[in-house]
Order: C-alpha cells, then structure tokens, then sequence
C-alpha cells in the first residue's frame, strides 16, 4: 500500500528515527517527506544524515530545508561559527562532527545545498519547516528564509478564535489558500501538547524530540501517527537541547 508519510525535527535522534521507521512499518512504497531540522540536539546528527542520503536510494523521500540544517551548512561549507546555533544544539553537531572525513563532510555539504524550501503536493498540501508570510503563498515570498524561521504562522493558526467563519474579512488570508499545511519548527511541547496538533488548516508534527518529546511519522491521508520513545530516555546520558 502506498502512503504519504511527514515526519517532523529529528535533530540528531537517530535511535527515534529508527523505532518511528519500525512501529509505521515503512516500506519501499512509502513516500515520506521530512519537515527539516534533521541536526543540532542529540549525539548523532551525521549519522542521521548518512541514514537519509541511503534511505533515498530506496524509498521516494522528499527533504525540506530546516533553519537548523541551513546552520550546519554554514559552519560546515564556511567554517562560520555561531555562539547562538552553539547555545540551541550546534555544540553536539560540531564535537560530533569531529570524527568525520573531509570526504563525508562534502557528501553532508551536498545534501544539505539539496534540501527543498517547501513541497506543494497534487492535492494543495504545503509541507514546509517554519511557514511563510506573504498573503499570497509561497510563491510570492519575498524572504525566502522564511520558510525555515517563521513563527508566525503557527501563531497565528494557534490564536485564531475558532469560531470564526473562514468567509470572514478578519480571516487570515494564509490560512486560506491551501487545504492543509504541515510544518514543524516550534515544539507542540511549548503548549504542554505531546502529539501532532491541528489548529485552522495547520498541522504541527515537531512533538519535540530536540527536548524531551518523541519523534513522530504522520499519515498525511489517515492522519494515524507512531511516535518514537522520549529521547531524553533514549539518550538517557545527553542533554540534547534541555
């Protein structure tokens, strides 16, 4: 059976992005798109690359651009150091990195410049890291980095009164041109949520796993969901990013 599977920030859990893999029973006629922020957080940020470039051999996998990933790929291309990304995960990333060939390094660096801004699948659905803020979509964005730093549009879709018809002049105009939108970026954790939660027509799928929340693995047609252990339980002796 096919299935369209999203799955949200990894950041570094390579051992939750196994058990997620195992409990949806994934198979090589899955299509899975990944939401971003596949580094910075847990010990094993290259490994989880290295497990994305090989699972791409075998299975169709789409990969967004997370504000995380577009970090690493400065530090690694341009050597450029960040106090900041150091502060939220990017310590992990650089002392796991240190074992790491040149070789693997330009391999990673490839990825990363691969990675997509957004997805707009047949069926009207955006997947994309942060969100957007133009009135008029993706399309006419003017700051394409946007797409992986905003926070707008999850707080927007988190504040609207639900009782507001979507004809309204009050309405928010983005939450209207696409039937759903999937992202990640800001941990449901932050509203004391431990799954995937639907505001207006946006879907969050970050439950966490930089902190000490689970990975999850969506059914964009289903909408039924695995979720990995904690990682905070799976990487008992790191900090991630708490």
């Amino acid at each position: 059976m096919h299935r369209k599977l999203v799955i949200g920030d990894i950041h570094g859990g390579l051992r939750a992005l196994h058990q997620i893999m195992e409990r949806a029973k994934v198979s090589k006629d899955d299509t899975l798109i990944f939401l971003g922020d596949y580094v910075d957080g847990w010990s094993e940020s290259p490994q989880v690359i290295d497990y994305l470039i090989e699972l791409n051999k075998k299975n169709k996998c789409i990969f967004i651009r997370g504000n995380h990933d577009e970090l690493l790929l400065q530090w690694l291309s341009e050597s450029k150091d960040n106090l900041e990304w150091y502060k939220h995960g990017g310590e992990a990333t650089v002392l796991a990195y240190t074992n790491i060939s040149a070789a693997k390094k330009q391999i990673h660096v490839d990825f990363l410049k691969s990675l997509q801004d957004y997805y707009l699948d047949e069926q009207n659905r955006l997947f994309i890291h942060a969100g957007f803020t133009n009135m008029n979509g993706i399309h006419y964005e003017y700051f394409p980095k946007l797409f992986y730093w905003d926070r707008t549009l999850w707080e927007t879709a988190l504040s609207l009164d639900q009782s507001l018809p979507k004809y309204s002049l009050h309405y928010p105009k983005r939450l209207t041109l696409y039937d759903e939108i999937y992202i990640g970026h800001t941990p449901v954790t932050k509203i004391n949520e431990t799954v995937p939660i639907q505001k207006a027509c946006v879907w969050n799928i970050d439950t966490g796993a930089a902190f000490k929340g689970s990975l999850t693995i969506l059914n964009v047609d289903t909408k039924e969901f695995w979720q990995s252990e904690p990682l905070n339980a799976l990487y008992f002796n790191e900090k991630g990013r708490n």
